[in-house]
């Protein structure tokens, strides 16, 4: 054997029973080496439920950043505005009290860990994921290696944060026998009650977790979602999702509020986030709420409303300002001037009916004016529907409050029972989550919880 063939030899040693896993790292990997190493681990692509870097990490098999490549995309934030980009870390999670981006992915998610182990392996991932994703930066390391997936998918890459917001919440199914959490559902937690004129589908029902990502680019929302579901797999299925837009702040510099499908503006009586007491009172569980892991946290309202456009679009538009209790074009309250009047509810007109209609929305909507909670709705459409031939079209409701049970409940209630706005739309739809307190440096999302 020649010195040169023995140097290589000592250099690149054949490797025992003991070193496959790791050779399979240093040569092109075929499929049936991909699959022989997942069985070997015993948990497929998934180790630690952080998918194809999992792997990779296991095995150092990483290279050097892209930033260090000519003609690679940097991954770090240096010279991204701060006014375009929201820190993961904080008091509460963004996504509530932060002003609406333009666009929004929801997910809901089953779980198919069966202990609390499993459950905070995926929470601490998804932690490190957001914290990079609401940074502006690509998942850790950017794996380059030709022999695994990319660490990211790649479809934001170069592109801003955008704002991106990403929130957490726990479903009441959460707090079963699984995960010994039992004892720390909050009380009165749970689904909705049936109202009036439901017509939920279980596909658009429900989920042990909810995850909320809200930002100003589509792209950089959708791969948000798409990462944290790579994320989950081996943890995780997708159960329902959605994606929602308004008005970009583009097309309307003023920032005027929002549009639903229906023309109409949607959430002017919303509470101004701006007003800490206020959002203390209607947005955030206090201590003396009971179920002290969500001091801080927010309980989340979702409601999948499909809208009959076709028979809205046949109405009068003094049908229409009836049914919502407001001009359509100033969005103030009928009899008023400017949108955010008050709105004179004695006022009678000349026949001496009331000038905003008793099943008017805006006035069911209000009750006694004493009980508020925070709408950050957006706007759906998936096509059409085959079976009507129709479009598939309305609101993705979304609203946060401090107690399902004394505010977003007894809201309903009222709405389900006698709003003209019935008549147009259906709730097919429906969800709940406990949205976790904000995330400590050093912690994850759902700490206080496990």
């Amino acid at each position: 054997m020649s010195k040169k063939k023995n140097d290589e030899q000592q250099l690149n040693p054949t490797p025992d029973a003991g070193q496959e896993s790791s050779s399979l790292f240093r040569k092109p990997v075929s499929r049936r080496d991909m699959l022989r190493l997942a069985g070997a681990s015993g948990v497929g692509l998934l180790l630690g439920g952080s998918g194809a870097f999992g792997i990779m990490a296991a095995t150092g098999a990483t290279k050097q950043p892209a930033s260090d490549k000519p003609g690679s995309p940097d991954n770090v934030t240096t010279g991204i505005p701060d006014a375009n980009r929201y820190d993961f870390y904080g008091q509460h999670q963004t996504g509530i009290t932060t002003p609406s981006q333009n666009f929004m992915c929801f997910a809901s998610f089953d779980l198919t860990v069966s202990d609390a182990a499993g459950l905070r392996n995926l929470l601490q991932a998804w932690t490190r994921a957001s914290a990079s994703l609401m940074a502006g930066k690509l998942l850790d390391g950017q794996n380059e290696n030709l022999n695994l997936p990319p660490a990211d998918t790649g479809e934001a890459a170069g592109l801003m944060p955008s704002r991106i917001t990403i929130t957490f919440g726990a479903g009441p199914s959460l707090f079963d026998h699984r995960f010994g959490l039992a004892g720390k559902k909050p009380a009165g937690f749970g689904d909705l009650p049936p109202f009036n004129g439901d017509n939920l589908m279980p596909e658009w029902c429900g989920g042990d977790l909810g995850v909320q990502i809200c930002a100003d680019d589509m792209q950089v929302a959708f791969h948000g979602m798409r990462n944290l579901i790579r994320i989950a797999r081996g943890s995780a299925v997708l159960r329902w999702s959605q994606e929602g837009f308004q008005r970009s702040t583009e097309s309307d510099p003023n920032k005027a509020t929002p549009r639903n499908l229906m023309g109409f503006k949607d959430g002017t009586a919303n509470p101004s986030v701006q007003d800490a007491a206020m959002m203390n009172e209607v947005v955030w569980v206090q201590p003396e709420d009971g179920a002290g892991w969500m001091t801080g946290g927010s309980y989340m309202a979702v409601r999948r409303i499909r809208m009959r456009i076709e028979v809205w679009d046949r109405s009068s538009l003094s049908d229409q300002e009836n049914t919502f209790g407001r001009y359509r074009v100033s969005g103030a309250p009928l009899g008023s001037q400017h949108e955010f009047d008050r709105g004179d509810m004695e006022a009678k007109d000349a026949s001496g009916k009331p000038v905003i209609p008793m099943n008017s929305h805006m006035r069911v909507a209000r009750g006694d004016g004493k009980m508020q909670i925070l709408r950050r709705p957006y706007s759906y459409s998936s096509g059409m529907d085959n079976t009507t031939g129709q479009l598939d079209a309305g609101l993705f409701f979304i609203s946060y409050q401090r107690s399902l049970e004394k505010q977003f409940i007894p809201m309903q209630q009222r709405l389900a029972q006698i709003d003209a706005l019935n008549e147009y739309i259906q709730h097919i739809g429906s969800a709940t989550f406990a949205c976790f307190p904000g995330v400590r440096q050093g912690g994850y999302i759902g700490d206080t919880l496990l």
